[in-house]
């Protein structure tokens, strides 16, 4: 096995062990995404606890108890009277995992006390909970939209190269169309025009069928391209002169020569596509509360003082340069694959 196959299972992997926390998010999580404790707004990330106070040191983290500071709207203390051990498999909020519920989550501790690994948000809601939750949406139109645009961009690119004349002009002249408008812009163009006032499940298929028919350009060129040259080798003409239909020439022969560079594309589009719905999302034409998205949790650190004063308020703004670095890592190693399989 050559270093590249090697460094593509290693960053394909480390992508599903990402993937696979996002579909067990509920799991995960300790807290419902929409659970409010409006007594703990802005409180910060808890303290874990290894020793009490009198010294004692215990092998199972625990907490304390934590409560307002006397006097103030944001500031908090612990009440160290008590510790309240961190519990796994816990029962708690209801969630579903593939339309199977369930109650049990990973970790948790017992009332009143609570676990906010991340602080909360200005509704005392668990930032945790809320940004794995919400990467289902953020990371997953991601992936959904790559593979609408990919899907348009194999399909067209592939009819305009095999094919040519005017099909091919007529395609590539639209492609151009689209690639000289500056994609940001016409996405919040196209979704600004759309209704804002719909359900969840029905904004986020609008929001990855947007995204996806706005990117199908750069892909449908690279396949033309592919495609052009792969018509016009020896075993394709030879196939043609047996009396292989197109469907088949293309699908046995040529498509596959493509299967690189398509993998390749879906590396780099996939966090593109993230981007993009963060963005809308943050100007409030995505997901809207309260269900949660990197994108939505990201618009409340538009506020001055949550911009100053609560850092943990900006982790799913963080998040993304992890997911970024293992896609493009994983496109760039799927590049060097490619490029040793064809030489």
């Amino acid at each position: 096995m050559s270093a590249a196959s090697r460094q593509v299972r290693a960053w394909a992997s480390l992508l599903v062990i990402l993937n696979a926390s996002v579909v067990f998010a509920g799991f995960i999580a300790p807290y419902a995404p929409n659970e409010q404790n409006r007594n703990l707004p802005f409180a910060g990330p808890t303290r874990l606890h290894f020793v009490e106070t009198t010294g004692q040191f215990h092998l199972r983290p625990f907490v304390y108890l934590v409560v307002s500071t006397p006097g103030s709207v944001d500031k908090y203390e612990e009440d160290r009277s008590r510790r309240y051990p961190v519990r796994f498999l816990i029962r708690g909020a209801r969630y579903t995992i593939a339309g199977f519920a369930a109650d049990r989550h990973l970790f948790g501790v017992e009332e009143p006390a609570k676990v906010f690994l991340f602080g909360t948000d200005q509704f005392g809601r668990d930032v945790f909970s809320r940004l794995l939750v919400g990467a289902q949406i953020s990371l997953v139109a991601g992936v959904l939209a790559a593979g609408l645009a990919l899907s348009l961009g194999v399909a067209l690119g592939a009819l305009a190269g095999f094919y040519g004349g005017w099909t091919d002009d007529a395609v590539m002249r639209i492609a151009e169309l689209f690639l000289a408008l500056p994609w940001l812009y016409l996405l919040l163009a196209v979704r600004s025009v759309l209704p804002l006032h719909i359900d969840p499940a029905r904004a986020f298929l609008l929001l990855v069928t947007v995204i996806g028919f706005v990117g199908w350009a750069r892909p449908a060129r690279l396949i033309r391209g592919m495609v052009l040259s792969a018509k016009r080798r020896d075993h394709v003409l030879a196939a043609r002169a047996f009396g292989a239909t197109d469907m088949y020439v293309l699908r046995r022969h040529v498509l596959p020569q493509t299967a690189g560079v398509v993998l390749t594309q879906l590396a780099v589009l996939v966090p593109r596509y993230i981007l993009a719905e963060v963005t809308l999302s943050f100007f409030g034409l995505g997901v809207a509360e309260p269900v949660p998205s990197w994108g939505n949790m990201l618009a409340a650190v538009q506020r001055y003082d949550v911009l100053t004063s609560y850092w943990w308020m900006f982790l799913p703004g963080i998040a993304l340069s992890p997911v970024f670095l293992l896609y493009y890592a994983l496109a760039n190693a799927l590049h060097e694959h490619t490029a040793l399989l064809s030489s």
